[in-house]
């Protein structure tokens, strides 16, 4: 089966103290993989590249077996980027509007209100991504950071992307929630069939919700995996 991403001899300057590097990064189907020791600003620069948003500097980027290089337009380019679902800070959510009005919209923008087949499908989303029912009328500015996170999930599962994208998932959470919040990660891609990267600092966070965790080492772009065992014995 073609790996979701491949990464060869990557370097992308981005007026940081160094460049990123990665020499070499291969992501399988239905793989879950953290990176430990990327920053928020190296870890959109990594996400800009696999969407083919940005080209490498050296080296080269292949996502669902084709080089980014290769993308001819703006079309095209759409085509490779509905196929990752970010979670992210950076993605906005609508915090007068409620949750399930929030996951309705990526099926439609009549939400006011949504309609009950539309109501049923944000509702599920919901479910899958663990927001309790108690959460699901009330509006998005009134919930803590780990339902923000968990509506962002909804919204990236919504039409069942090829990878999901997690950047800095943890940031802002309450510490004792940080382990909760990683084995959804992990189920979450499970249960939909998908790819999940997580690009993170918290090493807690990654030994919960990645198979395969891999610690970059930024003056080389050396990859070092976890060995089995150490820190939360996986």
């Amino acid at each position: 089966m073609t790996p979701v991403v491949e990464i060869t001899g990557l370097v992308k300057g981005y007026h940081g103290l160094r460049p990123l590097r990665v020499q070499s990064l291969v992501v399988e189907a239905e793989e879950a993989v953290a990176i430990v020791g990327l920053d928020s600003i190296t870890a959109e620069v990594l996400i800009n590249v696999l969407t083919g948003a940005m080209l490498p500097d050296e080296g080269e980027v292949r996502v669902f077996g084709r080089s980014t290089a290769t993308l001819a337009d703006s079309d095209d380019w759409l085509g490779v980027v509905d196929r990752f679902g970010l979670v992210s800070a950076r993605a906005v959510l609508l915090e007068s509007l409620t949750v399930v009005q929030n996951l309705a919209m990526p099926f439609s923008l009549d939400i006011e209100p949504p309609p009950a087949a539309l109501r049923e499908r944000a509702v599920a989303l919901a479910a899958d991504v663990g927001l309790a029912e108690s959460t699901w009328d009330r509006p998005v500015a009134a919930l803590d950071a780990e339902a923000k996170l968990r509506v962002r999930m909804g919204r990236a599962i919504a039409h069942n992307p090829a990878i999901l994208v997690f950047e800095h998932p943890s940031e802002g959470l309450d510490r004792t929630r940080v382990a909760e919040v990683g084995r959804s990660v992990r189920e979450v891609a499970k249960a939909r069939r998908t790819s999940a990267l997580t690009l993170t600092a918290d090493a807690e966070l990654a030994g919960h919700a990645a198979s395969r965790v891999l610690t970059l080492e930024p003056a080389t772009g050396r990859l070092i995996p976890r060995k089995k065992g150490w820190l939360f014995g996986k």
